[in-house]
């Protein structure tokens, strides 16, 4: 793993809703580890897979909230304008490579790595990486 804290990882919905997953990159990122990044859309579908799995809207609020606070520099802004110049095969995962772009993010930490090709990543300088290989350190 690099450790540094300049080592940049726009951290994708399906990453952070497993508690467990979202945990263990949480306690990375308070080590330095990595500094994580992510937008606000990716947070409201946060919100909304928690909606989803019956989790009450105060509990939502505090798990929001608690990772905001964690780390106040996470939050990718204008990002917007980018995502519709972008090609993956999954239109709704464009604004995740968006804020990664915008962040210059080393990798975007997601589950869904068929929806994120290496090689159109790597035109922009970004890999993909699943929790676990991230986590197990094979960056």
């Amino acid at each position: 793993m690099i450790h540094s804290v300049r080592f940049t990882c726009v951290l994708d919905t399906n990453v952070i809703y497993p508690i467990d997953i979202r945990d263990l990159l949480f306690w990375f990122a308070s080590y330095d580890l990595f500094t994580p990044k992510w937008s606000r859309q990716i947070f409201r579908e946060w919100e909304n897979v928690m909606k989803r799995k019956g989790i009450p809207d105060e509990e939502i609020k505090k798990r929001v909230s608690k990772a905001q606070l964690a780390f106040p520099d996470a939050l990718v802004d204008n990002y917007e304008s980018l995502v519709n110049s972008l090609e993956l095969p999954d239109e709704k995962d464009r604004h995740v490579l968006a804020a990664a772009i915008k962040t210059n993010a080393n990798i975007i930490v997601t589950n869904n790595i068929k929806d994120f090709p290496a090689s159109y990543l790597a035109s922009f300088w970004i890999n993909s990486k699943d929790s676990r290989r991230f986590y197990n350190g094979h960056h």
